[in-house]
């Protein structure tokens, strides 16, 4: 991973996860420097949107720590874990379907010290100008790529230092994946580290800096992006060969 002097801004470590008495992970070590795309992927039932809601606070860890910029998450309500900086985009978007585009800001925007909603909604408005054209529009009116740029949207208004992403581009067409994943890139190039859970693994590798192959609930493969495109390994696991030796590229 890359190098950093005050270390990562999120530490993983030896955890175990899951749902009242399902155990859904096992011993995850996973690190997310400053200004980083981080990609997690793995086929269906890996244990990805576990990990992302075991560091949200909606599920809970049995064992190991989390900790962002050194101080210990572990088990922190969703509502302290968003005021640290941490804000997470969910699968499926979730976001108010009756509720305006401007709604939706408003709605999550978290009143502290710091940027204005007027300037947090206007950095959102210059990254998807089609959200200030439709600000008026309730939001289950929009196509689904534009529930996704206001899903992202919703989640910068928190000003976050870390942004979670589970599946952004599941349902969208290409065209509209290729600008969501610009739009990703630029988050990262103006200090937004990314931990992005993504299915278009091709786009994610180019996208991400480091990545993280999960299945079963354990991690099985890690390195640089670059690198792990070109291991052979990683189609194995999504084809069912699953090598229990964890790999280090």
């Amino acid at each position: 991973m890359t190098s950093t002097t005050s270390g990562p801004l999120l530490r993983i470590a030896g955890l175990s996860s899951g749902y009242g008495r399902v155990g859904v992970l096992e011993n995850i070590d996973i690190e997310v420097d400053p200004n980083e795309i981080v990609v997690v992927l793995g086929p269906n039932g890996a244990g990805k949107t576990t990990l992302l809601n075991s560091i949200s606070g909606v599920a809970r860890p049995t064992a190991g720590s989390i900790t962002f910029e050194g101080r210990d998450i572990t088990g922190m309500r969703p509502e302290q874990v968003v005021r640290l900086g941490i804000t997470h985009c969910p699968e499926g978007r979730q976001i108010f379907q009756r509720l305006t585009v401007e709604e939706n800001l408003v709605a999550a925007h978290i009143r502290r010290a710091g940027r204005s909603f007027e300037a947090l909604r206007a950095e959102a408005f210059d990254l998807f100008p089609v959200l200030k054209e439709r600000r008026n529009s309730v939001a289950s009116r929009m196509s689904g790529g534009q529930q996704q740029m206001l899903a992202i949207g919703r989640a910068l208004m928190a000003e976050p230092k870390l942004l979670m992403l589970d599946e952004p581009s599941l349902g969208l067409a290409p065209k509209i994946v290729h600008q969501i994943f610009r739009i990703i890139l630029d988050l990262s190039r103006n200090g937004i580290s990314i931990l992005l859970v993504e299915q278009n693994v091709q786009l994610a590798l180019e996208c991400g800096d480091y990545a993280y192959l999960l299945n079963t609930g354990k991690v099985k493969l890690h390195g640089p992006a670059q690198e792990m495109a070109e291991h052979s390994a990683l189609s194995e696991h999504y084809l069912g060969g699953v090598n229990e030796t964890v790999l280090h590229v």
